[in-house]
């Protein structure tokens, strides 16, 4: 017996118009169309980090060169995503989705393909390519899916999802490459792929927002503006801090984004619309995802190395070492999210935040060279509860006051803005990790992580903080009425 999602409040309006109410698709389905290419995406991103070791052993890559193998992806898809929102809202968010699944498919094979640091670094770009008509869409097709009701279940089990490609990613990334080659972990993502997209144009509905034109000259100034603020960092050890080319493309880069907030107050068509931004739900939720983003990946950008630099590790060793962080995600999210309406995303959010600080503030403090694998074991516990406390909660508190017609968008924000804590994250944590003397020697490795882990700390313990002024976010005040009463103007702009 299969469970159908029950009529949406775009239903409802479609009958009051004289349109035909669009047809019910089973719940599990929706969950698994909308989160089976997210899974694939999330999974590529710690598949690659496990395989940096192998990389710079086997390709001769530089330091710099392997964060570039992490940054091109994440980038790319900084740089892409406002644009395939967008794109969403004006062509159909399951058409754009069904396209990005097949660009990051493309991306994959050619990176798998790859001979040199400059082909995959290329190959890696054209994936977050692809990711960035992914992950916006798939939780904005995700949410305009389900009836309003369902949609905590459905964004938490969207989040369980997503944490287990966290937790599965360096387990296949480890098997694949003591069985095989690093080249499969890439193949992996092409039958993924293949199954993806006709389930996607079978089972979603192609929605539609609000339907502009594209907004170019904002998108090449928010692209151009991030690359070379990441740049500048990446390269800031090399040339020196206070060299004139690094201070000029901080500058350029500040510069440009400055330009582009101008901007979107002028145009007809802004990707992002600023407006939303009042919402303090929205806003909060933003910063947090950012400080989120740069604190943990960076600091699991170290630290997966760690396990293989000093303890000796090899990558399916490392991979099984870190699912107590790992595997948390995938089995507290789907609960996270069914609890959040009942006790409030703002209290989860507040307590994962402050246990990955803790979490992350005591692996910092005990890592030496001859650490035993046993004594990272509870850290890595509370940092992946920390994680699956952040992940439905805060896709929940992004969209909670906010209309079905802006929900790609926002999505669309949030997710460019977490890619970029993502992408600055483990610039800045490589940087202090280089100018603290850091090589990829045990020796010399645990002085120089050290500082850099306890960076990530310091930023998760600021979100917290940040956290504090979200809105309670429980159903019966203030998360629930505002997104109904919200919907019905937003389903207007959506057809089946």
């Amino acid at each position: 017996m299969t469970i159908e999602s029950p009529a949406s409040t775009a239903d409802v309006d479609a009958l009051a118009g004289g349109r035909a109410p669009r047809r019910p698709r089973p719940f599990a389905l929706i969950v698994a169309a909308a989160s089976l290419p997210m899974f694939m995406a999330t999974l590529d991103n710690l598949v690659m980090t496990n395989a940096l070791p192998v990389l710079h052993s086997e390709m001769g890559a530089s330091v710099e060169e392997l964060q570039w193998f992490v940054n091109a992806y994440t980038l790319a898809f900084a740089g892409a995503i406002l644009v395939a929102s967008a794109l969403g809202d004006r062509f159909g968010r399951r058409t754009v989705f069904a396209i990005g699944i097949a660009v990051f498919g493309i991306g994959s094979a050619l990176a798998a393909l790859s001979t040199d640091p400059g082909q995959l670094i290329a190959a890696r770009a054209l994936q977050g390519i692809g990711g960035a008509g992914v992950l916006p869409l798939s939780l904005a097709l995700l949410s305009g899916g389900v009836s309003p009701a369902r949609r905590p279940l459905a964004i938490g089990i969207w989040g369980g999802v997503s944490g287990l490609g966290v937790a599965v990613g360096p387990l296949i990334g480890g098997a694949i490459m003591e069985g095989w080659n690093w080249q499969a972990i890439f193949w992996i993502n092409v039958p993924v792929a293949i199954i993806a997209i006709p389930l996607a144009l079978l089972v979603l509905n192609n929605d539609f927002g609000a339907r502009q034109r594209i907004d170019v000259p904002g998108a090449v100034l928010a692209a151009a503006g991030v690359l070379a603020l990441v740049h500048a960092i990446v390269r800031g050890n090399d040339d020196g801090w206070d060299s004139l080319g690094v201070i000029a493309e901080i500058a350029i880069g500040v510069a440009l984004l400055a330009v582009f907030l101008v901007w979107q107050t002028r145009s007809k068509a802004p990707l992002v619309p600023l407006r939303l931004f009042r919402d303090r739900s929205f806003s909060v939720t933003n910063v947090i995802g950012f400080a989120f983003s740069f604190g943990t990946f960076g600091a699991v950008f170290i630290l997966i190395q760690y396990l293989q630099v000093v303890q000796g590790s090899s990558p399916l060793e490392a991979a099984v070492q870190t699912t107590p962080w790992t595997l948390a995600p995938m089995i507290i999210a789907p609960i996270a999210g069914m609890l959040a309406p009942r006790i409030g995303t703002r209290v989860l959010m507040v307590t994962g935040l402050g246990l990955q600080a803790v979490a992350l503030t005591w692996i910092a403090a005990v890592m030496s060279t001859d650490l035993d694998y046993p004594a990272l074991i509870a850290p890595f516990i509370m940092a992946g509860v920390g994680m699956a406390l952040v992940f439905a909660p805060s896709a929940t508190a992004l969209l909670a006051t906010l209309g079905l017609i802006d929900h790609a968008k926002a999505s669309g924000v949030n997710s460019t803005v977490r890619e970029l804590g993502v992408a600055l994250g483990t610039a800045v944590m490589t940087a202090i990790f280089v100018s603290a003397g850091g090589e990829l020697l045990p020796d010399q490795y645990v002085d120089a992580a050290r500082p850099a882990v306890f960076t990530g700390a310091a930023v998760l313990f600021i979100a917290t903080v940040v956290a504090l002024w979200l809105p309670a976010g429980r159903s019966t005040t203030d998360a629930a009425a505002p997104t109904n009463a919200a919907s019905s103007d937003a389903d207007l702009a959506m057809r089946p």
